[in-house]
């Protein structure tokens, strides 16, 4: 399909007018149990993972009162997502835990799986807690992820996926890429199918917090990353892929005639150890901006998420957003597919919220896109 042809499928979905003016209950809600994490990767985003800031029973708490009333229509998903959960202890975060007893809540996890063992494997199956893993393929791959004495961490990091897999959980991986390209793409895919994964999730190194590494890469070879990895899921489907996912998503809306945006601007409440909350983006957590002020829109412990989500919808920077998302739709031809990015990579690459394009749009959205059209193209021919 030419340039031209892209263009045009592209633009004929674009809405004339986008209403971003009502909120809906989130069916997602991050917790952040602790800022304290074991690793210390060198693309992490988190400004304090190298101290203790642990959350108190009362937050979650507060938490699950702002819920309750949520669960009555969907059940909710709680995801513990750090720092590293694990460094609280089972105790510590089974009392967290505790303050959802009764509701219609699914709790999920991310973790280095560093410090998994038989007893946690056993602790997350009991409390039927999902579990997601970072690893970002072969051990070739991993060089980023290294122990704060600078040791790599691949051995402990795979052998707690293998304890998990074996141990009967359905593991979702997420991994960050910081080379794209299609050889890349091909060993990451084998490899977390070989290492029994159910599920693949893939994020392009990000320029964010406490990163600032670049991340522009050559345009080609990230196309050529995503149509290697769309390729190997398409010729062996054994593990779930997000992009996939979300490329085939956005397809079937497209032939089912559908004429909107999916809105990156959806609440996802990421509640602070303390219990600030940010809205939207999690990388936002603990930060603030002297033009904007704070990306926190105030504390559970004192307000409801409810009253939260409607206080964060109206913030300078929410608003900021919105002119660069408008900006987007009119300008980007892949608006309809993207939503108009996220406020975190907005902000951390280029200082506001209202720019446009950012390299994570070239690299997750445009690229993405390009490459599953690259690989559609070749099976057509």
């Amino acid at each position: 399909m030419s340039v031209r042809a892209r263009r045009e499928v592209f633009t004929e979905l674009v809405p004339a007018s986008i209403d971003y003016s009502r909120f809906v209950q989130p069916s997602v809600v991050v917790m952040q149990p602790t800022t304290l994490c074991n690793l210390d990767c060198a693309y992490c985003y988190l400004p304090a993972r190298h101290r203790a800031l642990n959350m108190l029973p009362a937050v979650a708490r507060a938490v699950a009162s702002s819920v309750a009333h949520w669960t009555a229509r969907r059940r909710v998903e709680i995801c513990w997502h750090g720092g590293e959960p694990l460094t609280l202890g089972r105790d510590y975060l089974s009392s967290l835990m505790d303050a959802f007893d009764g509701l219609d809540v699914v709790h999920s996890i991310q973790t280095n799986s560093t410090l998994i063992t038989p007893e946690w494997s056993r602790f997350l199956l009991d409390r039927r807690v999902r579990v997601g893993v970072s690893i970002d393929g072969p051990r070739r791959s991993n060089g980023d992820r290294v122990d704060r004495a600078g040791r790599h961490a691949y051995e402990r990091i795979h052998r707690g996926i293998r304890q998990l897999v074996g141990d009967g959980h359905e593991v979702s991986a997420i991994a960050v890429v910081s080379d794209p390209t299609p050889r890349r793409a091909r060993s990451l895919y084998s490899f977390v199918s070989e290492l029994g994964c159910t599920w693949l999730g893939v994020n392009i190194e990000e320029r964010e917090g406490a990163n600032t590494r670049r991340n522009s890469f050559i345009s080609d070879e990230v196309v050529g990353f995503w149509a290697e990895l769309f390729g190997e899921w398409s010729r062996q489907p054994r593990v779930r892929l997000r992009e996939a996912q979300r490329a085939l998503a956005y397809a079937q809306g497209v032939l089912n005639g559908q004429k909107f945006a999916t809105s990156t601007m959806d609440p996802l409440p990421s509640v602070a150890w303390n219990g600030e909350v940010t809205l939207f983006s999690p990388e936002l957590v603990g930060y603030s901006s002297a033009r904007l002020g704070e990306f926190s829109c105030g504390s559970v412990l004192r307000t409801s998420l409810d009253e939260l989500i409607r206080r964060g919808s109206r913030a300078p920077w929410v608003a900021e957003f919105l002119r660069g998302a408008r900006r987007c739709r009119v300008s980007c031809d892949y608006f309809d597919f993207c939503g108009g990015g996220t406020a975190a990579n907005r902000y951390f690459e280029t200082g506001r919220m209202d720019s446009t394009e950012t390299d994570y749009c070239r690299n997750s959205k445009k690229a993405l896109m390009e490459g599953v059209l690259a690989h559609v193209s070749t099976i057509a021919r």
